[in-house]
């Protein structure tokens, strides 16, 4: 008989003999939920881009990369439940590590499915409490947050090809969220645009993400040049992309920036 049985965010079944006591995260935003719902001492292994909290870079084991985790050593771990997302990962991958443990995956666009995937994860490592206390704070942060009045954005994360974030994602999810209007909110995902499709969209701010790509101030001149009439910042994609615990914490962030 499972300890827990559960349907994950994308579908699938996951049943557990027992409380999870050999965690693998391959998920950044979900190592540090795991952690602020005081489930460390159950998580063994996270990724090499898992970096809150910063100590577990040197506590855990780094299984590889979210894209390629070492699968010979997630094995000898033995871990009964690994933590994933339909985003982050490679199908390969979990498909290979599915057939010996455990699998739950998250699949977050909306917050709804933020708030869903935190109380799955308290609840599969018996921390479910913690998951309901968290979210109502979450819920309070962005309630009392300020808003941006429907300025129009563009919110960039590549370069050389620019790449955008569309609709579809979570981070368009959160532009929606903060009042502001996404200029590529038709463009599904993460849209490719050519310098002549940039200065078509005319946005009142330009977003530079932290990541996935590293923005410098050499492309913040770049920008400037497609978008003279912009306001141009370079933002912390963790306060818009994280959708775990991060969430409580990104209101006061979203505030202080000078817009």
């Amino acid at each position: 008989m499972a300890w827990y049985s559960a349907t994950d965010q994308m579908g699938r079944v996951v049943e557990l003999k027992a409380r999870p006591e050999r965690i693998i995260s391959l998920v950044p935003s979900q190592t540090e939920l795991l952690y602020d719902l005081g489930a460390g001492d159950q998580v063994i292994g996270i990724t090499r881009y898992c970096t809150h909290p910063a100590q577990w870079r040197k506590e855990k084991k780094l299984v590889g990369g979210t894209k390629r985790p070492e699968h010979t050593l997630i094995s000898k771990l033995q871990p009964d439940l690994i933590i994933g997302n339909k985003e982050e990962n490679r199908r390969e991958d979990i498909v290979s590590l599915e057939k010996q443990f455990p699998v739950w995956m998250s699949d977050v666009v909306t917050f709804e499915d933020a708030f869903s995937m935190i109380q799955s994860v308290a609840a599969l490592t018996g921390h479910e409490t913690e998951g309901k206390t968290m979210i109502t704070s979450i819920q309070s942060a962005f309630s009392s947050m300020e808003k941006f009045r429907s300025l129009t954005v563009l919110y960039l994360i590549w370069h050389k090809p620019w790449m955008a974030v569309g609709s579809g994602t979570f981070i368009h999810s959160m532009l929606t969220a903060l009042g502001l209007v996404n200029v590529v909110a038709n463009e599904a995902r993460y849209p490719m645009l050519t310098d002549a499709q940039m200065t078509e969209l005319h946005p009142d701010l330009v977003f530079l993400s932290s990541e996935p790509y590293p923005f410098f101030d050499t492309h913040l001149k770049e920008v400037n040049l497609l978008f003279p009439r912009s306001r141009i910042l370079k933002v912390d994609g963790e306060m818009f992309s994280w959708y775990g615990s991060r969430l409580a914490i990104a209101p006061a962030y979203f505030n202080s920036l000078q817009i």
